[in-house]
């Protein structure tokens, strides 16, 4: 294994692709790696009037699961704790929120395969 191919070196490089397919998509970056006391958001973003919450999830292989696996209700749960932070933060409360994911599956050195899940998930408020 090459130094470039550490763990965060590869998840730093998926976040990269993220924000710029983000970007190219139309959506303006407003925050990447965001910290609070209960953890971070990957990626914030608006997609018009929406802010949008990204996870970025980058795997090299599929041996523990595709990488949208990694977002389940617990992740969710704790993305869903992040935005309230994040929005406490704002002047103004968003129009709405939505909760993306962006994954990738390293194929060659220089190449993933990137899928964008919009509205990935809902987050229940009861």
């Amino acid at each position: 294994m090459t130094p470039d191919d550490t763990r965060r070196n590869i998840g730093a490089r998926g976040e990269d692709a993220a924000a710029a397919y983000l970007e190219n998509a139309g959506m303006k970056l407003e925050a990447r790696n965001w910290r609070c006391p209960t953890g971070e958001i990957d990626v914030v973003a608006r997609d018009g009037q929406t802010l949008v919450l990204c996870e970025v999830k980058t795997r090299r292989t599929v041996g523990k699961g595709l990488p949208e696996e990694a977002v389940g209700p617990a992740k969710q749960k704790r993305l869903a704790k992040l935005a309230r932070a994040y929005i406490a933060t704002l002047a103004k409360e968003p129009a709405a929120v939505r909760f993306d994911v962006v994954t990738l599956l390293v194929i060659a050195p220089d190449r993933a395969l990137l899928r964008h899940h919009r509205s990935a998930f809902v987050v229940d408020e009861r």
